[in-house]
Formats: C-alpha cells, structure tokens, sequence
C-alpha cells in the first residue's frame, strides 16, 4: 500500500517541450543559408525557450510546495485547536515526531524503572524518547516486569541519592508505598496512575488514552472493508483499558465494529500473536493493540498484509507499509512542568495528564501508508470536537 508518486511537473513540462525544440532544430537547419547572424538568433531563441522552461517548471515547484506547506500547516492548526501539533504526517523512512534538544532542560539527576525494554516501541520507549527530547539521559533498570525486582531497583536508585526516581509501571504502586516515605528528599514519578495514594514526594501521571484511540477508531473504520476490526489488549486496566475503550467507541460512531481481546499479559508476545490470528480468523481486516506484547500481533498483521493501529510509541518500523497511524505519548510536555516543580520545592502530590489539548498525545500518520487526504482531514475534525467537548470517548 506505498504511495505511488506521480512525475514532476518540471518532467512533464520538458516531455512536452521537447518535440517544439526539435522542431525549431530542424527548421533551422533546413533554412540555413550560412548566415551567421540568422544561427545565432536561433540559438538565442532556442536558449531563451529553455530558460523560459526552467524558469515555469521551478515556478510551478515553488508553487505547489507553497500549497503543500500551507496545507500542513492548516492540518495541524486545526488539529491543535490553536495549540500545537497533535496531528502529524512522519515521513516515509522515519518513525518520530520527537524534537532533538539542544541542552537539557534540567541538571537534576534521573533514573527510570520499567517493566519492559527501553527500546520495546511501546510502553517504555515512549518514556525513554520522551526524556530524550528534554536532552535527558536516565539510569535505566529497565524489563523488571516482575514487581519485587522492580522494588529493589527503585530503592536502590533512590539509596544512592538520584533527584527523580521515575517508577514506569502502573503496578509499581504498592512498592512506593513503601519505599517513598523513606526516602522523603527524592521526587518519585509514578505512571500510569492517577493516584499519588497520599504520598508527599510522588507525582502520578497518566494518559487520556482514550481521545487519540478515539479518533484511531474512526479511521480505521472508514477503511475497513469487513466493518470488522481487530483489538488487541493486555490486562483490563490503565491506559490500555482507556486505549481500548476509546478506540471502540470510535470505531462503532463510524459504523464499525471491534472484536476485542485481552490476553491477561503486557508482555507475553506468543499471547497476542494468537489472539490477533484468531481476530483474522473471524474477518477482521483491520488490527490494532496496546502495550509491549504487540510486536506479535503486528507480525500477524504483516504476513496477512492487513493495516495497524498503534499506541503509546510509533511503531511503524515492524510494518512500514502497514502502520497507518501510531498514538504517541509525549511525555515531554509535562515532564518539564514536573522538573521545574521539584527544582522549585515540590517534590509530589499532584497528578499530570497527557491529553490532545495539551499536545502529550500525538497522532503520527505514516506517509508510506497511502490513506486518503480526506480521512486525515476528518482525524483533525475529530480531534477538535474532542477539545471543545461536542464529541465524547465514552470514558
């Protein structure tokens, strides 16, 4: 499903040209009566004609990557609901919205625990990018999906006099109700939750997952040809509950309908390898998913050549023509606000969230994936009914 690019206007405008300068050439040879100054008027005129040419072809490139600019920038004006740009088209080759930092944005030292691999294209890279783009570069413990070596990892960050102590996993909770209170000059980050349970030096955040799943589902059911959609979920809870729900909520406003499964697992890839196969099996023709365990079901999704839906990081490098949009977190936007806090006194008690409004969450569309201008056109409209309230998730 690549795009086809279609040829110049500056090609064009010579494969018409050509035949007239032949023309001219032969004219002038078969007129030639030795006169010097009539060779010299040809050939001022044949120069003159191929300035003319180049000077039409660039103009017409000019023009048309002054509309194609002048169409970004309504698209994503739009989309920001006169913020920034939650809305974005990645080109073909990249896989990233994110900008590179030019310094860091704070000197306050930082450690991240999290379940799964720093570079999962899930969960966990979505933090990682995120302090990336703030010119970050963490301690990292990361695959401690097993809850009490998480545990020790966060203690032991926070033993050694780390500022923040970034707890990346909603079933890190219990531990920090034990660890925080000991270490009470050490900023805890816990997410996603929206629950600091009391605790004076822990900031909770979480994602309003649901408003990009919302306008996802919309998508893909304008492009499903079965109405039949494909979900892919780990356990009941959290952002991915909030991703699913959002998502079919989307998806049944546009007439679709999603099959959905839960494997009990973030991180059990053979489980939602087989649960996508069994979506296929039933006719749906379009699939999507949350959480670490996805690489399986996008594999599912290649080898039957059917489009994804992605979440929490851009994913469109397990499937490039297949990856039609990716909801991205970017946890940037309010892990600055974080930092500056605890270097002005506050280290917790305040709850952040990732919304469209405020651009911590992004749609990236893939522009190797040949979706209809219109369909992004409606993703924007969508998203701005989310901000002014006249359209709701449903959670």
């Amino acid at each position: 499903m690549t795009s086809t690019k279609s040829r110049t206007p500056r090609r064009r405008f010579f494969q018409l040209l050509a035949p007239l300068l032949a023309f001219m050439f032969l004219a002038a040879a078969c007129g030639d009566d030795g006169d010097d100054d009539s060779t010299s008027d040809t050939t001022d005129e044949t120069t003159e004609t191929t300035e003319a040419a180049d000077d039409a072809a660039e103009t017409t490139e000019t023009t048309e990557a002054a509309d194609d600019s002048a169409e970004t920038t309504e698209t994503t004006a739009a989309a920001a609901g006169g913020g920034g740009e939650n809305v974005v088209t990645v080109a073909c080759g990249e896989d990233s919205s994110f900008a590179t930092p030019s310094e860091a944005v704070t000197e306050l030292t930082v450690a991240v625990v999290a379940p799964s691999a720093s570079q999962d294209l899930a969960f966990t890279q979505s933090m990682i990018d995120s302090l990336a783009a703030l010119g970050i570069e963490p301690q990292i413990t990361d695959g401690s999906f097993v809850v009490e070596e998480a545990a020790a990892a966060i203690r032991g960050y926070a033993e050694s006099g780390v500022d923040v102590v970034i707890a990346h996993g909603t079933q890190y909770g219990g531990s920090l109700v034990e660890i925080a209170p000991d270490f009470p000059e050490t900023s805890f980050l816990w997410g996603t939750s929206s629950d600091t349970q009391g605790l004076e030096n822990v900031f909770a955040y979480t994602p309003a997952a649901d408003e990009g799943g919302y306008v996802l589902g919309t998508v893909a059911a304008a492009i499903s040809e079965s109405g039949t959609i494909g979900m892919v979920g780990p356990v009941e809870a959290g952002d991915a509950k909030l991703y699913v729900d959002g998502f079919v909520a989307g998806a049944e406003s546009a007439g679709g309908s999603v099959n959905v499964t839960y494997t009990g697992s973030f991180g059990d890839v053979q489980l939602a390898t087989e649960a996508a196969t069994a979506q296929v099996g039933v006719g749906a023709d379009v699939l999507t998913g949350t959480a670490q365990h996805v690489v399986g079901a996008i594999n599912i999704a290649a080898t039957n050549e059917i489009p994804w839906f992605g979440t929490q990081s851009n994913q469109v490098s397990l499937a490039p023509e297949l990856v039609v949009a990716s909801q991205v977190y970017h946890w940037e936007v309010i892990l600055a606000e974080i930092f500056a806090e605890i270097e002005g006194g506050t280290l917790g008690g305040e709850v952040f969230e990732l919304t469209l409004a405020n651009n911590g969450l992004v749609l990236e569309f893939n522009d190797c994936y040949d979706l209809p201008q219109e369909l992004k056109d409606g993703a924007v409209e969508v998203v701005a009914g989310i901000a002014d309230g006249s359209v709701s998730t449903g959670a």
